[in-house]
């Protein structure tokens, strides 16, 4: 405590050393510790048990309108580090034609603790492999080729200060668990059913989500039965038709679609040279009809139980909760305070408010871009799945990402999912093959003309979001219902 005592006073120290020189704005990114613990099992073998453990600081700084960013692990370098940052912010600001501004935000003091009951860095390693074991033996059988268990147990502690006066501390804990087996087919092609842990929104993030048997360890069951059925299924054929989407799928449709589109930095061009750029213009919102009436969509931090509620962004913004897409219509974008200065100056006019406190990063050594916080499909008013089911003539049901293909600007995609089931009158009926289905983003949400009711939505976790030079694999969680979209390409053409 001393030591952090001691520390906090040198980084204010040099804030305002660097305010006092050229600096416009300052924050700092101090990781007591930044802890992982990652467990992958095949075939019942321990393949993979890596620990890393990381402590560092990120200094960031607006100098000329343009940011400069620095980082180092070695804290006897401090001074040098705000040293560099500030150099490289007068650098960029050479050649950066819109200058950001930060805005004014009172400064505030808070700490956010994610909800957990026993620490998964106090469970012996026993104890884990022991519970990783257990699922992997329910799922051994002749015909399957391969078993796969992977975990994921993160944690961290991060203290914020800005220039501003504004503190937070931050203790994080995350856990990710993903169980897939592979068998053979009919044809000799591989097959493949898999699930992760996903929540329910509510509770906590410790060890106990993890070995919750209804949430992760229960359904090894539930896909080995699926995929010995899978094996002997016939393949969707090519054609039109209602496509009922679960959870388990739902939730990288709306990271690709919805999600990456609406980052305000990837709609500015910052994306552009990797990961492409989005079809959503600065003119588009409150006029674009991104979905039917059916769609809503928030952002924010009101999941208890998701990676993608953290507190407070990388600015010190406290994460809140608010509509990306209201009834169909396009009225906001995920956002950080300094692109919501470039998009109103492009703009002409005040077009967004306030940061949507989405300004993230990845480690102490990488620099805050806009991010998905928690990207959510509000439940609707059609009922369970059951209920989707029987007012469907002739569909599919899917589930399961398997591969996906997304256009540069997310205008169009293509998803091949795990398994599929008929639908028929308003039954389902059999089990499906190589699923697969494809969109112009616009027209496929809207055509969405069934969104299930609260039972039917889930927390689905993302562990490893990539974006940014260099790249960031960020966590998020996306809560999604079942829903169904008319009129979808399916198959694939013999």
């Amino acid at each position: 405590m001393e030591f952090l005592t001691e520390l906090k006073n040198k980084i204010k120290n040099n804030i305002s050393r660097l305010m006092l020189n050229s600096a416009e704005y300052v924050d700092v990114r101090y990781y007591t510790n930044d802890d992982l613990e990652e467990l992958i099992l095949v075939d019942g073998n321990l393949e993979t048990n890596r620990t890393l453990y990381e402590s560092g600081i990120g200094v960031r700084v607006l100098a000329g309108g343009a940011w400069g960013f620095s980082a180092t692990s070695d804290l006897s370098g401090l001074e040098a580090c705000f040293d560099l940052a500030l150099q490289n912010a007068i650098t960029a600001s050479k050649l950066v034609k819109i200058k950001l501004d930060m805005g004014k935000k009172p400064s505030h003091k808070d700490c956010f603790t994610t909800p957990y009951e026993k620490d998964y860095f106090d469970v012996a390693l026993k104890e884990k492999l022991d519970f990783i074991k257990s699922i992997d033996d329910k799922l051994k059988e002749d015909w399957i080729v391969q078993r796969l268990i992977r975990v994921l147990f993160q944690r961290a502690k991060i203290n914020f200060i800005s220039s501003e006066g504004t503190e937070i501390e931050r203790n994080m804990r995350d856990v990710f668990a993903h169980v897939e087996i592979t068998a053979l087919d009919k044809d000799g092609q591989a097959q493949k059913r898999s699930h992760d842990l996903y929540t329910t929104g509510k509770g906590t993030r410790g060890y106990e989500l993890f070995v919750n048997p209804d949430l992760f360890s229960n359904h090894s069951i539930r896909i080995k039965n699926e995929l010995a059925e899978l094996i002997k299924a016939d393949e969707l054929e090519f054609g039109r038709r209602s496509v009922i989407v679960l959870p388990g799928q739902a939730f990288l449709q709306v990271h690709e679609t919805i999600g990456h589109p609406l980052e305000l930095d990837r709609i500015l061009g910052y994306e552009l040279s990797y990961a492409g750029g989005s079809f959503v213009k600065l003119n588009s919102f409150g006029k674009l009809r991104y979905g039917s009436e059916k769609l809503n969509v928030s952002a924010g931090g009101d999941i208890t139980n998701s990676p993608g509620t953290f507190g407070f962004d990388d600015e010190g913004t406290k994460e809140g909760n608010y509509l990306l897409i209201d009834k169909g219509i396009l009225v906001n974008a995920i956002s950080s305070r300094s692109m919501i200065s470039e998009a109103n100056q492009k703009a002409g006019y005040e077009l967004f408010k306030q940061s949507g406190g989405c300004s993230r990063s990845t480690a102490f050594y990488r620099a805050p871009i806009d991010r998905m916080t928690n990207i959510n499909i509000l439940p609707g008013n059609d009922g369970t799945l059951d209920d989707i089911i029987a007012s469907t003539e002739d569909g599919i049901i899917v589930d399961t990402p398997l591969s996906w293909s997304i256009g540069s600007n997310r205008e169009h995609f293509h998803f091949a999912c795990e398994v599929a089931w008929e639908v028929k009158n308003g039954k389902k009926t059999r089990m499906l093959r190589n699923p697969s289905y494809q969109g112009h983003t616009l027209e496929f949400y809207n055509n969405v003309s069934a969104v299930g009711d609260a039972s039917t939505w889930q927390v689905w976790q993302v562990d490893n979001c990539g974006k940014g030079e260099p790249n960031q694999a960020l966590e998020l969680g996306h809560g999604v219902p079942v829903f169904k979209v008319d009129n979808v390409l399916t198959g694939e053409r013999k």
